[in-house]
């Protein structure tokens, strides 16, 4: 990152937020990832060491919202709308046209929805600003989301787990797990230890001076 918070690789014109936390081994492919943030919170997003933000992640955050991703995590194409927290572990994969959602931001009753719309078309920015409640969303170290999969307000995912594609997920996912479907549940349990020493050799090899997740 440049000292005036743009990249030099970018092909958006824009810069990385100030309050946004970027370590300096971690990969950011273009700013156009914020063009929907609008956190105030001082530490917004922080990007842990040798984390990877490819293009297609939004960060749709609303004004109190905090993301946090964790050391040699992947994210590809996901969007992830947070009004809480969102919080993703070290050495998660985090695969394309996935979403992470905190908050649903719109009411379920039919009429507050309609004002709510009219709202917005009358509003100057057209952003939603419903105030629905948002619960965080924290997701362990060494979770894989499959691709066009969906994390509801609230869930909590175990370390280790994997969240098949296309799932949605409304309830919390116990470590070393496989979940899969709509609503997402458990297929196959895996073999935590069985976990770690393919995870503890596949660091050996790629990064040898770095600990375990």
């Amino acid at each position: 990152m440049n000292s005036d918070r743009t990249l030099p690789w970018d092909w958006h014109p824009g810069r990385v937020p100030d309050n946004v936390i970027l370590a300096p081994e971690a990969y950011l492919e273009t700013t156009y990832s914020f063009e929907c943030f609008r956190s105030h919170r001082p530490e917004s997003v922080r990007i842990g060491r040798g984390a990877s933000i490819y293009l297609g992640v939004m960060f749709d955050l609303g004004p109190n919202a905090s993301v946090s991703i964790g050391e040699f995590s992947l994210l590809n194409g996901s969007r992830i709308i947070c009004d809480a927290s969102i919080t993703i572990g070290a050495y998660c994969l985090v695969s394309w046209n996935t979403v992470l959602m905190d908050s649903h931001r719109v009411p379920r009753d039919t009429q507050e929805r309609r004002a709510l719309l009219e709202a917005v078309g009358r509003s100057p920015d057209r952003h939603i600003n419903a105030g629905a409640p948002a619960t965080p969303i924290v997701i362990g170290k060494g979770v894989w989301l499959g691709f066009d999969s969906c994390v509801l307000p609230g869930v909590e995912i175990g370390d280790g787990a994997i969240v098949g594609a296309r799932s949605v997920v409304r309830e919390s996912v116990p470590a070393y797990s496989i979940v899969a479907g709509n609503p997402a549940r458990v297929v196959r349990q895996l073999d935590p230890a069985e976990s770690k020493k393919a995870v503890d050799a596949a660091i050996a090899r790629f990064n040898p001076n770095a600990a375990s997740p």
